[in-house]
């Protein structure tokens, strides 16, 4: 099984159980609002909030992965790819000081051209490989909403 589909498997998992709770919170909410105590009504409110936040940050989570996934794709596609050896730990995880060695060449080329997605794709991989992963996602929303502008064009 390839880790992109474990890795797909493990998404619907745990949003489907994070649904399933999200439906128990919110027939508890229902009941502490109907029993009309202020307190009860305050939490059972409380209770509905928490879980629409919820879901809107598994929303975004999901809409992330999926664009990433794709600009991923993409970039291999187009063969840009970052290629410089890296060595790996046995978990596969890149060696942080190899990584961390080919930084300034990507961060460069994004600095120089601040319009291009594959840059700030290209960035993004090497941060997440360097184990940065704000600006990882940072530099992989920049690409995904270059990308998204291009093709708006």
């Amino acid at each position: 099984m390839s880790a992109r589909l474990r890795a797909i498997i493990g998404v619907v998992i745990m949003s489907v159980l994070l649904v399933l709770y999200f439906v128990f919170v919110g027939v508890r909410a229902i009941a502490l609002i109907s029993s009309g105590t202020l307190v009860a009504v305050v939490m059972g409110v409380a209770m509905l909030v928490l879980p629409i936040i919820g879901v809107w940050a598994l929303w975004r989570e999901i809409r992330f992965g999926i664009a990433s996934t794709r600009l991923a794709d993409r970039l291999a596609d187009l063969g840009l790819m970052p290629e410089e050896p890296v060595a790996t730990l046995p978990s596969g995880r890149p060696v942080r000081q190899d990584a961390e060695a080919a930084f300034p060449k990507y961060r460069e080329e994004a600095e120089s051209a601040p319009e291009s997605w594959t840059s700030w794709m290209r960035l993004g991989i090497v941060y997440d490989a360097c184990g940065d992963r704000k600006r990882a996602r940072a530099a992989i929303r920049q690409a995904i909403k270059l990308e998204n502008n291009e093709i708006r064009s």
